[in-house]
């Protein structure tokens, strides 16, 4: 058994730095301050780990030089880098964009045209692909065309139109076969982005009667009638309604056909019981991750911390709550955490600096690294058993039958540990405020 240990500790600005563990034979009364492993008994699989490819995203990563692009590019989608195999796209714009647009201002949709996001969107995501080719994209709009709303305007929430309905249905397979031509395949979809927000920015309202009723009698049936394989999801908000809005669609007729699983976002708190109540009632459908991000940060020292165990706790928390896959938002913004067309400015893991020369990685960056650089796309999380709650502990099996423990301590002390699989032991002290990754080769 081989056991290799990946640390990341701030302050001594330690960046999965690798050493080597050694195991002994387990004694027979050994009864301290164990963690226990159990391989044998398995939960969801994961469909990976991954972020937002918006229009600011993709504006600030053209700003960067063609080397620093490269090198972005390998830090996130190269099995070296953060191995990411997720995507998440708008479909149009969102507050992540440079300015409101959609794709069709015409009612028969004869002007429809991705031309907008083949400036700074597509070129991104094709970057991305030639490192990754088995990147997977989940899309998802921010609201649907302004004539297709009772509102009439794209912003300040609105509710689709029953006469649109088919229409809308449309323009989703008109976006999926155009960015497929473009060598994009779009595997997920969900219905709306925050489907109960009525935002400043693009948006829509739905309830779970109305959701239900697009995904299953429009969008499911336009994507069949065109031998579209997308997988759709629902609800796409906050975790605190998750298992409510899924009773309420998943009891409507048809449903349990149509609609792949359900979409969330961390901003309403932990919620994990939410998450697992969910998976325990409808094991068979997914549950995605799909937006988190922290405020903007002005890159202060003293917000790094708190903002990676942010990430860590809300990564464990999900995963250990039966969520197959993991997005963050914006893969990178500029130095002011944008652009946003409101100034909804926001942190994530990686932004352009003030001249637009270089890229600067915020801890968050390499606290998701502990997960998605070493959590492989159709592992399986495993049972474990934990002598403390000071310590957050997720546990995988890889395809390849290795076996992934991420622990993180985020106290003020030091706290050791005994790590119980099969017939070994594995000693090891995690300092305070550090976050570690086990490989283990059996």
């Amino acid at each position: 058994m081989k056991i290799i240990r990946y640390e990341t500790n701030f302050k001594k600005q330690l960046y999965f730095n690798q050493t080597e563990l050694k195991a002994k034979r387990f004694p027979k009364r050994f009864e301290s301050q164990l963690i226990d492993l159990y391989p044998e008994i398995t939960y969801q699989t994961t469909i990976g780990f991954g972020g937002a490819i918006t229009e600011s995203a993709g504006y600030a990563f053209s700003r960067l030089p063609a080397d620093k692009q490269n090198a972005l590019i390998n830090e996130y989608f190269s099995k070296d880098g953060l191995n990411y195999s997720l995507a998440r796209l708008p479909i149009g714009s969102c507050d992540f964009s440079i300015k409101s647009y959609s794709y069709a201002s015409k009612r028969n949709l004869s002007d429809f045209s991705i031309e907008k996001d083949r400036l700074y969107i597509i070129p991104f995501i094709k970057k991305a692909i030639e490192k990754n080719p088995n990147l997977e994209c989940l899309a998802s709009p921010w609201s649907p065309p302004w004539f297709m709303k009772n509102t009439f305007i794209l912003v300040l929430g609105g509710k689709l139109r029953s006469k649109y309905k088919q229409k809308w249905a449309d323009y989703f397979v008109k976006y999926i076969n155009e960015y497929k031509d473009e060598g994009i395949n779009i595997k997920y979809l969900t219905v709306q982005n925050e489907t109960n927000a009525i935002q400043i920015w693009e948006s829509c309202v739905y309830n779970s009667k109305d959701e239900a009723d697009f995904a299953i009698n429009y969008l499911y049936t336009s994507l069949k009638n065109n031998n579209i394989d997308s997988k759709i999801l629902i609800w796409d908000h906050n975790k605190d309604r998750v298992l409510k809005r899924a009773i309420e669609e998943f009891g409507i007729e048809g449903s349990s056909d149509a609609i792949a699983g359900i979409a969330f976002h961390y901003y309403s708190g932990d919620h994990f019981q939410n998450l697992k109540l969910f998976k325990d009632i409808y094991p068979d459908k997914l549950l995605i991750h799909t937006e988190m991000c922290t405020g903007y940060s002005n890159f202060k020292q003293c917000d790094e911390i708190p903002n990676a165990e942010l990430y860590a706790h809300e990564i464990i928390g999900d995963l250990n709550s039966g969520t197959n896959g993991f997005i963050d938002w914006n893969i990178m913004l500029d130095h002011e955490g944008g652009p946003n067309h409101k100034k909804n400015f926001c942190n994530s893991p990686v932004m352009l600096n003030s001249d637009g020369t270089d890229y600067i990685k915020n801890l968050s960056f390499t606290y998701i690294g502990h997960f998605s650089k070493y959590i492989q796309v159709g592992a399986e999380r495993i049972a474990y058993s934990s002598y403390t709650d000071k310590l957050e502990i997720t546990s995988f099996k890889n395809p390849d039958n290795s076996i992934v423990v991420v622990i993180m301590n985020k106290f003020d002390w030091d706290i050791d540990y005994n790590l119980w699989i099969e017939d070994k032991l594995i000693h090891d002290t995690i300092e305070s405020h550090s976050i570690i990754t086990l490989l283990i080769k059996r």
